[in-house]
C-alpha cells in the first residue's frame, strides 16, 4: 500500500515507514514488516501499545462525553486531579495536552508567584543539556547546544548551570531568581541521572534562599523508574512538578501540579479549550491507577535491572561503555560506534531504538515489557552493533 507523505511538514528525519497497528511491544507497518518497539513513542506508551485498559477507558468514556469546554467541571477531571495530588503529595493540579504546555505553565506559574512573594523575580535556573519543550519559553528553559541562537529573540530568563553542581546554582541565584527547573533524569541529553545526595542537597539550599524547586518529570514520572516519580528515590518534596508522556499511556494529556503555597494562579491566568477534556482525562486515570496496582512499580525495577544487566554484559563483551539510567529509562554509551547508524541498522532488523546523541542509545521499552522481549532486544541490537561500521 502506498501512502502520499509530500503534504506532512518537514520536521522531523523519518524513515520512509508508515506505522499501521501496534500491540504490547510490537509495532506494524503498511507492508506488514514488524518491529519491537523500544521508544514507545519516546517514552509515552507506559503500558504498550493500545492496552486494553486504555481501549476500555476510551471506549466507556466516548459514550458519556468527549468535552464540556474547560468552562465547566467534568468528572474524570477531578478523578485525575485527585489521583495525582494523592500520588505526588502536592496540593492543586491543572490538566493540559502536552510535556512542553505543562512547562509552560510551571514557567508561568513561577513568575506569578515570583511577583507575588519576591518582589518581581522571574529568572528561573535551569540545567545545561536540559531539555523542556519546543515552545518559545520551554525551548529558552532548555540547554540543549545549538538552540540559543534559534527563534530569536529568545525568551530571557533562564541562566544555566551543570547538572550535579551545587554551587554553581548556589551562584546562579541572585534576588531576581525565582526557581530551580530540573528533568531528575537528563533523557535528551542520554540519560543522564540527578544523583540523590545532590537532589536533597538541591532542595535544602532552595528552601534556604527562599525559592521554588521545580522537576520536569514528563519522562521520568508515571513508573518509568521504578518509582512513581523520579524524585522519590531521593525522598525529596517538590514545589511544582510537570508530568507528559507516559501520563495518558499515548494519548495526549499533562499535568502541572502544585503545592499549596506555589499554586498562585488567579482566574484567567491559565487556560487551554482542550484542557482536563473527560476522554483523555478517563484515560489518564486508568493509567495511574494501573501503575499504583500492587505489585507493578516492583515489576518495572525487576525489569530494569535485567534490562541495565544484560546491557552491561552486551557492552563488555563488544568494548562499549557504561550503561546509565534507571528503571526503564536507560542508555548505553558506545565506543566506535555511531549510534544513528546503529539505530538504522536495527531498524533494518525491526528493532526501534533511540539515539539522543552520535555515542548513545536510549532504550525506553514500555513499562509491561518482558524478559523475553528484553533478550529479543540484544539479539537484535548484537547485530546491529556488528553491521553498523
Amino acid at each position: 500500500m502506498s501512502h502520499d507523505l509530500r503534504r506532512i511538514m518537514k520536521v522531523a528525519d523519518r524513515p520512509p515507514l508508515v506505522m499501521v497497528e501496534g500491540k504490547g511491544s510490537w509495532l506494524w507497518d503498511s507492508e506488514g514488516r514488524k518491529y519491537l518497539d523500544f521508544v514507545q513513542g519516546w517514552a509515552v506508551n507506559c503500558l504498550g501499545h493500545s492496552p486494553d485498559i486504555i481501549l476500555d477507558a476510551l471506549n466507556d468514556q466516548a459514550r458519556r462525553l468527549l468535552n464540556c469546554s474547560p468552562a465547566y467541571y467534568n468528572e474524570p477531571m477531578a478523578r485525575l486531579a485527585t489521583l495525582i495530588a494523592d500520588s505526588t503529595g502536592l496540593d492543586e493540579v491543572f490538566l493540559c495536552n502536552s510535556g512542553a504546555e505543562a512547562n509552560e505553565g510551571a514557567i508561568k506559574l513561577a513568575r506569578k508567584w515570583g511577583s507575588r512573594h519576591r518582589g518581581g523575580a522571574f529568572e528561573i535556573v535551569t540545567m545545561e543539556h536540559g531539555f523542556h519543550g519546543r515552545t518559545l519559553a520551554t525551548m529558552a528553559a532548555s540547554g540543549k547546544p545549538g538552540w540559543d541562537t534559534l527563534f530569536q529573540p529568545k525568551v530571557p530568563g533562564f541562566p544555566k548551570v551543570p547538572l550535579g553542581d551545587l554551587e554553581a546554582v548556589r551562584k546562579a541565584v541572585t534576588p531576581e531568581t525565582v526557581a530551580v527547573m530540573l528533568e531528575p533524569i537528563q533523557g535528551e541529553a542520554g540519560v543522564f541521572v540527578a544523583a540523590d545526595d545532590w537532589l536533597r542537597d538541591l532542595r535544602k539550599l532552595t528552601r534556604d534562599l527562599g525559592i521554588l524547586l521545580i522537576l520536569d518529570e514528563i519522562q521520568t514520572g508515571i513508573g518509568r523508574t521504578g518509582r512513581m516519580y523520579g524524585y522519590e528515590h531521593a525522598g525529596i518534596e517538590p514545589d511544582i512538578v510537570t508530568l507528559g508522556k507516559g501520563l495518558g499511556g499515548g494519548t495526549p494529556i499533562a499535568a502541572l501540579v502544585a503545592s499549596a503555597g506555589a499554586s498562585v494562579f488567579e482566574y484567567g491566568d491559565q487556560g487551554g479549550t482542550f484542557n482536563g477534556n473527560a476522554l483523555m482525562a478517563a484515560v489518564g486515570c486508568a493509567v495511574v491507577t494501573a501503575v499504583r496496582a500492587p505489585g507493578f512499580l516492583d515489576s518495572v525495577a525487576t525489569s530494569g535491572r535485567y534490562l541495565a544487566e544484560r546491557l552491561g554484559v552486551l557492552a563488555a563483551e563488544l568494548g562499549h561503555g557504561e550503561v546509565r539510567g534507571r528503571g526503564l529509562l536507560v542508555a548505553l554509551q558506545l565506543q566506535g560506534r555511531d549510534a544513528t547508524k546503529v539505530a538504522r541498522a536495527a531498524l533494518d532488523r525491526g528493532l526501534l531504538i533511540n539515539a539522543p546523541r552520535p555515542d548513545t542509545l536510549r532504550f525506553m521499552p514500555s513499562l509491561t515489557v518482558s524478559r523475553d522481549e528484553i533478550d529479543g532486544m540484544l539479539e537484535r541490537l548484537r547485530l546491529s552493533l556488528d553491521s553498523a561500521t
